[in-house]
């Protein structure tokens, strides 16, 4: 999943932040719980007030998030 989550940060750069969290730091534990993590990976589109998107479990392909990113971002 790297390669491809790299590749739309740069695809999206200046209009979709990306933030990584290691889920083996302890001290993620609490953004684990509010994000109810369950499966690595897991990708979470969050709007600017924190409200949860669009959630990924599991290995997909590049063209599942252009579709949903182009999607939030022509609203």
């Amino acid at each position: 999943m790297a390669p491809i989550v790299h590749g739309l940060e740069v695809d999206y750069y200046n209009r979709i932040g990306f933030v990584y969290l290691d889920i083996d730091d302890p001290a993620n534990e609490t953004f684990k719980e509010m994000l109810e993590f369950r499966y690595q990976p897991q990708l979470i589109l969050i709007d600017g007030d924190g409200e949860v998107l669009h959630q990924w479990i599991g290995p997909k392909p590049r063209e599942e998030f252009v579709a949903v990113f182009e999607e939030v971002l022509s609203q």
